[in-house]
């Protein structure tokens, strides 16, 4: 009859030929993927150790024979000296004993193994058939990745700190780079620290997350983004290279240390962290650009 109004039978579509009511944006909500990944065996002992490592330390100092005049142990001697001497001492020691290798492994481990997992299964076509776009997908993933590398990191330091505080005391920040600094801007200077192994790290990220969209073994993912870290610090120590070492990813990894001098040193600071993001989004941009162009089959 002309003029009455009919309802919209299922499965019509609209002008742009999605189902009616389909928003590409409320799929895969990022808070719903969050707690996914926290239910994760992975990610709940990678925390967990997170936490764990500076209660081992503090542990492990408990039982210092005292006897460093042996084998030639005099350099870490006084290294553990500085770490016992006050809480923000201790967490510079948990940051430097993590920093190279450690903390690494966990940035890999996130987002490495966060699309190669989902492969692995075989849900991932399923994710895509919800259909989740693409582009979505990868974004959704890499946040929470990211988000759980920061949490790791907080973590860590955060335990040190608040465990080296009770145990050694509210004490000035001593390194072998400075002069003694006030704990107010220790502590400062330990979050700019913080700040800048986040930067750096955003390489390994960056990379693990390329390697998770072009494999679908997630130990393959981790394993290559850390075997070619390592590669990259090995090469970094051939003095032969020259300033090609200035363009390996690992080269400003320690600049870190310029934040604890006096006065600070920001130069390789600043080179590291355009170093960094400049790696980080051309392995990021390689990751969309691979992934919203291969077959999907498991």
């Amino acid at each position: 009859m002309a003029g009455s109004s009919v309802d919209t039978p299922l499965g019509v579509t609209d002008p742009a030929g999605a189902a009616r009511g389909y928003r590409p944006s409320a799929t895969m909500p990022f808070a719903a993927e969050f707690r996914r990944q926290a239910s994760r065996r992975r990610t709940q002992l990678a925390l967990g150790f997170m936490v764990l490592l500076p209660l081992i330390i503090l542990i492990a100092f408990q039982f210092d024979s005292g006897g460093d005049d042996d084998n030639g142990r005099n350099e870490f001697s006084s290294l553990v000296e500085l770490a016992t001497s006050g809480g923000l001492n201790f967490t510079l020691f948990s940051i430097f004993v993590s920093a190279s290798f450690l903390l690494v492994v966990v940035v890999a481990l996130f987002c490495g193994d966060t699309v190669a997992s989902e492969a692995s299964w075989g849900s991932l076509r399923y994710l895509l058939a919800i259909p989740v776009p693409r582009a979505r997908l990868l974004t959704v993933k890499l946040v929470v990745a990211l988000a759980y590398s920061g949490l790791a990191l907080l973590l860590l330091a955060g335990t040190a700190l608040l465990a080296g505080t009770l145990r050694y005391g509210w004490s000035p920040l001593r390194s072998t780079v400075a002069a003694e600094l006030e704990p107010t801007e220790g502590l400062l200077r330990l979050l700019a620290v913080l700040g800048y192994l986040a930067v750096v790290l955003l390489v390994v990220a960056g990379l693990a997350f390329l390697l998770s969209v072009t494999t679908d073994a997630a130990l393959g993912a981790v394993g290559g983004a850390v075997l070619l870290w390592i590669l990259s610090s090995i090469l970094d120590q051939i003095t032969a290279l020259g300033a090609v070492r200035d363009f390996l990813p690992t080269h400003f990894s320690t600049a870190w240390l310029g934040l604890l001098s006096t006065p600070v040193q920001t130069d390789d600071v600043v080179r590291g962290c355009i170093s960094a993001i400049s790696y980080a989004t051309l392995f990021w941009g390689l990751a969309f650009w691979r992934f919203t162009r291969k077959d999907i089959t498991s």
